[in-house]
């Protein structure tokens, strides 16, 4: 069945748990799974829809529905406007990119200096903010602004984001007074926090009578990479979720350890290395999670094409996925 279908025997053993492709026969001694003839054509159906990122949600909706070709070919033309969105979203974000790829004696316009920005937010917020984004700056030398985080300062929040371009990490603080024009800069990783006055300028940003350089460069308009709150998500506890990917093990993809996530027919997270689903680096998903704190977390899936969302109470990161049809090595403890 795995050879004629196109699916991993991994990958039917997950749809059959899933709910969406169970054999017609297991052998109660032996437990080998028999399908029948007929299954072939679903099975292809399912490798299929895979293959374009549909979700299983959107997989078994297909199939409830695959007698009825104008339901079918809504649910079809429903997945494709959300890729071409995705696409489109893309094609913005290589704007930024080529942007940051200007060379570097690009005449520069000059500009007006602006009035300095006076923030003031809670120093302990402005602090675990900081560290809570760390984890996902840049290290690329073909692209220094990514060293940096960005802060955005608004009348109301205190926004700080870092990216590698491979994972987000966001992080928001309160602003407690505000005494100058809205800006974003950004700064050095290692900011203090200070006593929680910052003061901006077009230069440097002062925290505790220090000046700190800015960063030089156009950061990337996160804001345009954010999705909004999935209905796919799970509730998940940090620990559990360590504990998860440690126990369901990796497998190795593109020079990385990858474990794969995905929600079951009863909505439940599964981890693991030896199924279907979402891959992502197993470092990067462990660093998130530590930066989210030790509260509940929400996990959000939105097919395998799709980056992995993970928010807390303070926090969000978003992790690029790992593409799945690698070859693939033997699972790693």
């Amino acid at each position: 069945m795995a050879r004629a279908s196109g699916l991993t025997v991994s990958a039917l053993r997950f749809y059959d748990g899933a709910g969406v492709l169970g054999p017609a026969h297991v052998d109660p001694r032996s437990g080998y799974r028999s399908y029948a003839p007929e299954q072939l054509v679903v099975a292809r159906l399912v490798a299929s829809l895979r293959r374009v990122g549909m979700p299983l949600a959107g997989i078994r909706e297909v199939l409830a529905h695959r007698h009825d070709p104008d339901a079918v070919d809504a649910l079809l033309a429903g997945h494709l406007h959300r890729l071409e969105q995705g696409v489109a979203a893309a094609r913005r974000e290589l704007s930024t990119v080529r942007d940051l790829l200007a060379p570097e004696e690009t005449p520069v316009t000059p500009t007006t200096p602006t009035t300095p920005t006076t923030v003031t937010v809670d120093a302990p917020a402005l602090a675990a903010a900081l560290r809570t984004v760390r984890f996902a700056v840049g290290s690329d030398p073909e692209f220094p602004v990514l060293h940096g985080v960005l802060l955005d300062v608004g009348p109301e929040v205190l926004t700080v984001v870092a990216t590698d371009r491979y994972r987000v990490a966001v992080a928001s603080v309160p602003v407690l007074a505000l005494d100058g024009p809205a800006r974003s800069v950004v700064v050095p990783p290692d900011l203090p926090a200070g006593d929680g006055v910052l003061r901006v300028d077009d230069a440097a940003v002062t925290v505790g009578g220090t000046a700190h350089p800015l960063v030089e460069g156009a950061f990337p308009d996160h804001r345009r990479l954010l999705p909004a709150p999935s209905d796919r998500g799970v509730a998940v506890e940090a620990a559990e979720l360590r504990a998860a990917v440690a126990a369901g093990g990796t497998r190795r993809v593109a020079g990385a350890q990858v474990t794969v996530l995905a929600v079951d027919g009863a909505g439940r997270l599964v981890v693991g290395a030896g199924h279907d689903g979402v891959g992502v680096n197993a470092e990067f998903l462990l660093e998130a999670v530590d930066a989210g704190g030790p509260g509940p977390l929400r996990l959000e899936l939105d097919g395998p094409l799709a980056p992995v969302a993970l928010r807390s109470a303070d926090a969000f990161s978003l992790l690029m996925p790992v593409r799945l049809d690698e070859p693939e090595a033997a699972p790693t403890p």
